[in-house]
């Protein structure tokens, strides 16, 4: 996948990682306004390109009673805005066939979440849009195995697909994430580590994620030296008030510092 093809990421030449980042989900638009905005104040800042991530519903949700949305079109069209305001594009997922069309109409890229990333009607779908394809590894699917789920967007007719691990279920409760998988993953397509659903606590008996923020930079440092092509992370500037994933997401107020001790990272692997 070739990023600078992606409508509006700016491109640099300093073999930097880019970024996926933006809250877990759209729950208005003065919020996503005021995230995007200080995200790319630092990416520009540090030179990485930018794509602004918001899911315009959640559909994998653990209670009947947690939040799922604002609504898909308004949260859509809130997508929408950022990406004319600050010239970046978007992200988001889709969780059925029908959504892919859609949402194509109004972001850049279509994600498929790791628990659907199986369903070949979806991933057909979303390749069919011509939009960048990024497929979720399943956190229950080896690393060898997401071949298959990059085949099915190149026999679709897109070669612009991307893989993104977001770690393996360790027990019941917990997730893995095996950096073996990482240059096996880049074989077949750009590969990006999500530092943010990696250190998910999932299936807690309250029926609410459970997740380890404290644990963000080093998983986040240990993706860099290993080389992948992208990180993806959730942040918000309140996160134990956020409406989905709160647990594991950064303030905002960490994320230059943790962004800029990763690219001097990157700087250092790359003079190796």
């Amino acid at each position: 996948m070739d990023i600078s093809r992606i409508p509006n990421i700016k491109h640099t030449d300093s073999n930097n990682f880019f970024l996926l980042a933006g809250p877990c989900s759209i729950e208005g638009e003065d919020m996503a306004m005021r995230i995007a905005e200080k995200v790319l104040v630092v990416t520009n800042k540090l030179e990485i390109p930018f794509i602004f991530k918001g899911s315009f519903k959640k559909a994998n949700r653990s209670r009947v009673d947690s939040f799922t949305g604002i609504g898909d079109e308004k949260a859509l069209k809130i997508l929408r805005k950022v990406s004319e305001t600050f010239h970046v594009p978007t992200v988001t997922d889709i969780h059925e066939a029908s959504d892919a069309e859609r949402a194509a109409q109004y972001v850049d890229v279509l994600q498929i979440p790791a628990f659907l990333v199986r369903q070949t009607d979806l991933v057909v779908a979303a390749a069919k849009t011509g939009k960048v394809v990024n497929l979720k590894k399943g956190q229950f699917m080896s690393p060898s195995a997401m071949k298959h789920a990059v085949q099915k967007v190149i026999d679709s007719g897109n070669t612009q697909v991307m893989i993104t691990d977001r770690g393996t279920m360790f027990g019941y409760q917990d997730m893995i994430v095996d950096f073996r998988g990482i240059p096996e993953m880049r074989a077949f397509a750009p590969t990006v580590l999500d530092i943010t659903h990696s250190l998910q606590q999932p299936n807690q008996d309250s029926g609410v994620t459970g997740g380890r923020p404290d644990m963000i930079e080093t998983i986040a440092r240990a993706g860099v030296v290993n080389n992948v092509d992208g990180l993806f992370l959730e942040t918000h500037f309140d996160p134990a008030n956020a409406k989905s994933d709160g647990a594991n997401m950064l303030h905002l107020d960490h994320l230059e510092s943790l962004l800029g001790n990763l690219v001097a990272i990157r700087k250092t692997v790359n003079s190796l």
